[in-house]
């Protein structure tokens, strides 16, 4: 072999082996919920050491297509350990779902979402105390609200987008901050990011700033029905240099699980979500379900890169930490179809 293509030939092996060897996340499948269908984006979250997942939508009967009903859920389960089984906690104040849940020291923050008639404004604690459920009121949004995202960054919960009715033609342009130290001073709003309005877009943070990765914008068509703009465009916020636009995401990722999780690297991963490629995708009764491609963005070297699959597209499900894990509760897996499954990620 020539003595100068050696030494490439070397180290292109060498990095091969190294790739190879480097492990992606690992995925471990919990108890399924106690459902037959599972959910559409409920609440979840942990408190007390458990976890919590309440609410969220799904279709009991016939499947959209058929022109089945989506019903709204008020049940909210319990597991107490990895290694158990789920059981019934107690309600919600009212059956829920597509709002914005994330765990905090005093209970799971339940925000906004929606019902068969309307989107709501709540704001409520879940907590779980003694083995009982409890529930506590906190400051309302500053409008009602679902198909948002939102991550908690120190002590301060933010929020972005969304829609305000069950019939918008235009998502929202807002971003929201509230203080969990000072909940009497309500929502204070932000400049929102330098980019259109979105929902089912994915939150996440590296512990200091807060990042905004995809979603879709919203627009009337003639018949004045809403349509979908698949957006690839990410942002980050610092409080204070304000906003940064980053490199857009290899493709779009709608209503992919939030918050985003963060590796050990520091690198925050995009799962899966829908990039609109099968969207007129015909008969629905085949569809083959949403990619589950994981892609990381690396915060300081501003780079994407693949990052592994999922065992199982799941979208419109929270994720939650949990431990040394992130959990991805139910969801849906394709569309009109949701699915019990539970699986624990552990990005490596």
């Amino acid at each position: 072999m020539n003595r100068r293509i050696f030494p490439l030939v070397w180290w292109l092996a060498a990095v091969a082996l190294v790739r190879a060897a480097t492990p992606g996340p690992t995925w471990s499948p919990l108890a399924p919920l106690p459902d037959p269908e599972g959910f559409a984006y409920p609440y979840a979250g942990v408190h007390g050491e458990a976890l919590l997942v309440a609410g969220g939508a799904n279709f009991p009967g016939k499947k959209p297509w058929e022109g089945g009903a989506k019903v709204w859920y008020d049940t909210v389960f319990v597991l107490e350990s990895p290694g158990g089984s789920w059981r019934v906690a107690g309600k919600l104040p009212r059956p829920l779902g597509y709002g914005v849940s994330l765990s905090t020291p005093e209970g799971v923050l339940c925000l906004g979402g929606s019902d068969p008639a309307r989107h709501h404004a709540d704001a409520f604690l879940l907590r779980w105390a003694g083995g009982r459920l409890e529930t506590r009121s906190l400051p309302p949004l500053p409008r009602p609200l679902a198909n948002f995202c939102g991550v908690q960054v120190g002590g301060t919960v933010y929020v972005a987008g969304g829609i305000e009715t069950p019939t918008a033609t235009a998502a929202l342009h807002t971003f929201w901050a509230f203080d969990l130290a000072s909940p009497g001073n309500g929502w204070r709003e932000l400049e929102p990011w330098p980019g259109p309005g979105r929902m089912l877009a994915i939150a996440g943070t590296d512990g200091r700033d807060f990042f905004l990765f995809s979603g879709t914008s919203l627009a009337s068509d003639a018949a004045g029905k809403p349509v979908r703009t698949y957006l690839r465009d990410a942002y980050r916020w610092s409080a204070v240099t304000g906003w940064s636009r980053l490199p857009d995401l290899p493709m779009a990722a709608v209503a992919a699980p939030t918050p985003a999780p963060l590796d050990a690297a520091g690198r925050l991963l995009i799962l899966g979500g829908d990039d609109g490629s099968r969207a007129t995708f015909a008969p629905l009764d085949r569809h083959p379900g949403f990619p589950g491609l994981i892609y990381a963005y690396d915060p300081r070297t501003r780079r994407w890169s693949e990052a592994g699959r999922m065992p199982k597209a799941h979208v419109t499900t929270p994720l939650v930490r949990w431990g040394d894990a992130w959990v991805m509760p139910t969801g849906e897996v394709r569309p009109g179809v949701r699915s019990p499954a539970v699986w624990a990620l552990r990005p490596n």
